[in-house]
């Protein structure tokens, strides 16, 4: 194994985290510049700026990325990254000043810790101060700190979820690097390859329920209670290969498989499921499909490990 298996081993990106261990809750902030795509693939999403992702938008280049907890207020946090690189001359060129391009996401995870605290502009400053490319911390840290799997049966029966991050390893001479991060906070279960329930709702044995199966046969009738509103999970791949906007679309579309091979059920009407995708080369090339689709495969592996390491490290 590299001595850096984390994202953060992408040239040219870095990564910090913050959070309140009390209010269980953080942010996570990526420092580029690059270039992004995303692609939203579920219904409960909170989030700043996702337009630019948009490759017709005037804004060509990203200049940080924040994913935190506290839903939509922990939107707010954003603006302690846009001062940060203000303060540093860093943003997109105008007129009158430069003005730094800072999309967000949100997991909701009000119901875990504290529901009067979320991250502010403060917290997403220590995570900019924070960030570094050494290996990413993982777990129960930044955006995940306050992140819960497998709530079918209520929050207080939920696994603990979190932060994860692995690389691509190919063996391919001169091949780009590829890692991946996921903030894992769905209302299903984590699975592994063959369809074990690595975290999900525990029943009164203590043994581990299959949402899906619960699902399948009860209906509706299976949630314990109220839908639990507390989920989603946001995932980056992230590449130094030199791809456009187009194509990294692409990769995103590819890259976001993971998920239903790693979350049952995913992409529900409660979580707010998003996989962005990220380019920090300074120019993009052409590239053709069969390198794109290359890239595309060896990223989704990359994000299968990622979403199974932020329960296994929580």
């Amino acid at each position: 194994m590299p001595a850096n298996a984390t994202i953060t081993r992408v040239p040219g990106l870095r990564v910090g985290h913050a959070g309140d261990a009390h209010a269980r809750t953080g942010c996570t902030v990526l420092l580029g510049p690059f270039r992004g795509a995303c692609i939203v693939s579920g219904l409960a999403t909170g989030t700043r700026e996702l337009d630019v992702f948009n490759p017709n938008h005037v804004v060509e280049s990203i200049d940080a990325l924040l994913l935190t907890g506290g839903s939509a207020y922990g939107l707010g946090a954003a603006n302690g990254v846009v001062e940060w690189l203000r303060e540093r001359g860093i943003g997109f060129r105008t007129p009158a000043a430069a003005v730094p391009i800072v999309p967000a996401a949100v997991i909701y995870d009000l119901a875990v810790g504290r529901a009067d605290r979320w991250p502010d502009p403060a917290m997403a400053r220590a995570a900019c101060d924070a960030a570094s490319d050494a290996p990413l911390a993982e777990g129960a840290v930044g955006a995940g700190t306050g992140a819960t799997v497998g709530k079918m049966l209520g929050v207080e029966r939920a696994a603990r979820g979190g932060i994860g991050s692995a690389i691509d390893e190919s063996d391919e001479a001169g091949a780009h690097v590829i890692g991946a991060l996921a903030v894992v906070n769905a209302l299903g279960d984590v699975i592994d390859g063959r369809g074990g329930i690595l975290a999900g709702p525990r029943l009164d044995d203590g043994t581990l329920a299959a949402s899906a199966e619960l699902i399948r046969r009860r209906g509706s009738a299976a949630f314990a209670g109220a839908v639990p509103p507390s989920n989603t999970t946001l995932t980056v791949v992230a590449t130094d290969a030199p791809l456009g906007r187009t194509a990294l679309a692409a990769l995103a579309r590819m890259a976001g498989t993971a998920l239903p091979r790693r979350i049952s059920p995913v992409h529900t009407p409660f979580d707010g499921d998003i996989t962005f995708a990220l380019s920090t080369a300074p120019e993009p090339r052409p590239v053709q499909p069969a390198d794109l689709f290359a890239l595309g495969v060896r990223a989704a592996g990359a994000l299968e490990r990622a979403i199974e390491r932020a329960v296994s490290r929580s």
